[in-house]
Parts: C-alpha cells; sequence; structure tokens
C-alpha cells in the first residue's frame, strides 16, 4: 500500500514527467499532485495533503527557496527536498536554512531518488552523495576531522545542532524540545564556543561530517 504523498513543483512539465514515471514504480511511493512554480505547489499542498513536495530550486513568480520557507512555517508537517542542478555548497546551506530536509541533484540516480524520499519521509535529512561529497571535502580542507570534539557536547547540544543543520529557527527549536528560546540560545552559544565554530554553515558542515544528518553514499 503506498504510504507516501509526494507532490513535484518544476516550471519544466518534462522533468516533472520523468520524476513522476520513476516514483509512481514504487510500491511506497504515490505522486498525487505537480505545480509550476512555488505559489501553485502552496494552493495544491492544502487539497492533496503530501508528506513531501519535491522543489525545484529557480522557478517564476516563487523560487523554491521562499516557497520551503513558507512551506515548512504554515505545514510544519510536510518536508521538503530542494531539486538542483547546482552542488555549489552555498546553494546547498541556504536550502537547509530556508527549512529544507533534503537537496537532490536532478540528475540523481533512480535508486537514491526514491531512498531520499523514504528517508526524508521517516524524518531524516538526505543529501544527494555528490553533494555530500562536495560539502565534506571542503570541510575537511578548511577545518580537519572533527570526531573528537562531538563526544565533549551535550545531549542537549547535540539535538540543538541537528536541528541547526535541518535548518530550524531558535523558536521552532524551543517548540520542539519543549523549551525556552532563551534556553536554546544558551545551548547554542555554548555549542559554538565547544566546537568553535561561530557561523551556521560551520555547524552544518559539521553535522554532516559527525553523521547528525543523513547524507547520500
Amino acid at each position: 500500500m503506498k504510504s507516501i504523498r509526494v507532490l513535484i513543483a518544476d516550471d519544466h512539465a518534462l522533468v516533472r514527467d520523468g520524476i513522476r514515471a520513476l516514483l509512481d514504480a514504487d510500491e511506497e511511493i504515490t505522486v498525487v499532485a505537480e505545480a509550476q512554480d512555488g505559489l501553485e505547489a502552496i494552493e495544491k499542498i492544502r487539497s492533496h495533503q503530501p508528506s513531501i513536495v519535491l522543489m525545484d530550486i529557480g522557478m517564476a513568480r516563487m523560487n523554491g527557496l521562499e516557497a520551503t520557507i513558507q512551506i515548512t512555517k504554515r505545514f510544519p508537517g510536510i518536508k521538503v527536498a530542494m531539486l538542483s542542478m547546482h552542488a555549489n555548497e552555498e546553494y546547498v546551506l541556504q536550502a537547509l536554512r530556508s527549512g529544507a530536509s533534503g537537496y537532490l541533484l536532478k540528475d540523481t540516480k533512480k535508486q537514491d531518488l526514491i531512498r531520499a524520499v523514504k528517508l526524508i519521509a521517516s524524518g531524516k535529512t538526505f543529501l544527494s552523495p555528490e553533494v555530500s561529497r562536495h560539502v565534506i571535502d571542503n570541510y575537511v580542507q578548511s577545518v580537519g576531522t572533527p570526531k573528537s570534539l562531538i563526544e565533549q557536547i551535550t545531549p542537549r547540544q547535540r539535538e540543538i545542532l541537528k536541528l541547526i543543520a535541518e535548518g530550524r529557527t531558535n523558536k521552532e527549536m524551543a517548540q520542539l524540545l519543549n523549551i525556552s528560546v532563551k534556553t536554546v540560545d544558551t545551548h547554542r552559544t555554548q555549542l559554538m564556543e565547544r566546537l568553535d565554530i561561530h557561523d551556521v554553515a560551520g555547524l552544518v558542515r559539521y553535522a554532516i561530517k559527525t553523521g547528525l544528518v543523513t547524507i547520500g553514499s
């Protein structure tokens, strides 16, 4: 029985058709709607109630980043995975900061696409293998291996780090962890001091390297 409901948002009909064909072939996934831009995607979410939105990053009227910000705020139970031709680290980080739970290249292999949809539906984060390697390589070159430090932070700080990597705001983290925004800010500050990482992009790379977010392989 198909349980994962997908909405595809892309301004190219051929791309939507191709993705639909790949996903509908899996017994656990069904494509419930298509949209040609971010605004249409938001409109169709109400009537089709997807589990996941596969969102093109560049579209007219409303692009994927803007739509993702609105969707994750207005429909917190719905996950968004960004579709893009760009493996550039900044695009990936922008997508994660917008609230996306995944970043997939448009030439992603069928098995990775299906695996990504299933992982994201289960609450995990997924990056295309090519993106993962690119981001991690840059991180290793600039910072080095952080494995020993992960053991020095508290379980709560690990939770905060994972949520930061998923693009959550302090307010959202407070709601999810049932603590105050001030407490979240305190944990965040202590985390940055402990890891000696003082920007969100660095924390995201660290979370990827240490496996706090799931990546392709």
